[in-house]
């Protein structure tokens, strides 16, 4: 296979309605798009996610190292061997974008899947995508009246597992701790965004909120692993890793008892499918759990992707986030969107679609061509 040219596109769909954490605000997508061209006329297509406080990215970043190495892809890769080969030798570049690599990556792989006629678990010798795949409820940070409409209507549709965005207010993330308890709506994990600087700060407040805890996500700003653990003790809960965990080598930085700790594995911020792959068969070998997670609004593509990653780290997986579709979207990408039903299941049989060549959901281009802007590159 060559490439024969790779183009570029910033995704604007709105939200039905707004979400917010303690990071930011989003009424719209904020993605990228990608396409890979091949000389036989084929395309693929890939999607990521760059979030300045996730991994330091943004559009503008995406858009530049695009523009850096489109022509080394075009010239190097021509099947997965190679892609992987470019994959190892520009590591470096990779860690400091992962969503500007996710979206070439994907685009190539989507590529691959059509010009062998393989789907993408196929093409990367993995077993066929089957089976149902539950989904968590994720409930933004509200005024408690709010808050409260959005967790009668998952409670509605059998959603059993909950995260939560806490916003720092005691009395306002008091009361929708008491909402849950109140709908006994199941396990719930919180996530903070790392709102307090240090352990000694999130401690009281998190024991203030009463009650025992499952899990808490990014409580303290990133990479302190050793305050970290002392929430974990003084909680007695379990920890989530998303804005500390960008790197399979990590992994060696986190102490005993690995237990504790919960890895939050998007696949635009890990920088693809390949490197969200990686992070699996090392978690699985250290022995601690996978949370499938989403980026706000994504479309079905990265929905499909970390379909893959999930899959392939069925036996680790602790929950599963994403798949919103047009429940948050007010339009995607294909004819039918991926998206979790009734109890926030997705059922793979339920989508032909998953069986298709590559990702398969796309086999043309978008659905909504006027939402994509293109980006000169």
């Amino acid at each position: 296979m060559t490439v024969s040219h790779l183009r570029l596109k910033e995704i604007r769909i709105p939200f039905k309605a707004s979400f917010r954490h303690a990071s930011a605000e989003r009424a719209s997508t904020s993605s990228v798009w990608a396409e890979a061209r091949s000389t036989d006329g084929l395309t693929g297509y890939g999607e990521a996610c760059p979030r300045p406080y996730v991994t330091g990215e943004t559009i503008k970043t995406v858009q530049a190292f695009v523009s850096r190495y489109q022509a080394s892809i075009c010239r190097d890769v021509a099947d997965l061997e190679s892609l992987r080969a470019w994959t190892r030798t520009h590591a470096a570049e990779i860690d400091r974008n992962p969503a500007a690599w996710c979206v070439i990556e994907m685009a190539v792989l989507d590529l691959l899947g059509k010009e062998r006629a393989q789907p993408l678990e196929a093409l990367l010798s993995l077993p066929a995508l089957t089976g149902r795949f539950q989904y968590s409820a994720v409930v933004g940070d509200a005024e408690p009246e709010a808050f409260a409409r959005v967790v009668d209507q998952y409670c509605r549709h059998g959603f059993t597992d909950f995260k939560v965005k806490l916003s720092g207010l005691l009395d306002r993330d008091r009361a929708k701790l008491a909402i849950l308890s109140d709908r006994s709506a199941g396990r719930v994990r919180l996530d903070a965004n790392n709102l307090w600087e240090r352990a000694k700060d999130a401690i009281p407040f998190l024991r203030g909120l009463g009650g025992s805890l499952f899990a808490v996500e990014e409580p303290i700003r990133p990479n302190q692993y050793g305050a970290l653990a002392d929430v974990a003790d003084a909680l007695d809960c379990r920890i989530v890793l998303d804005e500390s965990f960008l790197r399979v080598d990590q992994v060696a930085e986190l102490g005993e008892p690995k237990w504790r700790w919960l890895i939050n594995l998007r696949v635009s911020k890990m920088g693809g499918v390949l490197r969200s792959l990686q992070v699996v068969e090392r978690l699985r070998a250290e022995g601690l759990g996978l949370i499938v997670g989403a980026q706000v609004g994504e479309t079905s593509l990265l929905t499909r992707a970390a379909l893959t990653v999930a899959h392939a780290g069925a036996d680790l997986l602790v929950a599963q986030e994403g798949a919103f579709g047009t429940l948050l979207l007010t339009d995607d990408i294909c004819d039918r969107p991926l998206m979790f039903g009734a109890g926030g299941v997705l059922d793979v049989a339920s989508y032909p679609s998953l069986h298709g060549y590559g990702l398969g959901i796309l086999q043309s281009e978008p659905l909504n061509s006027e939402r994509f802007v293109s980006m000169p590159i």
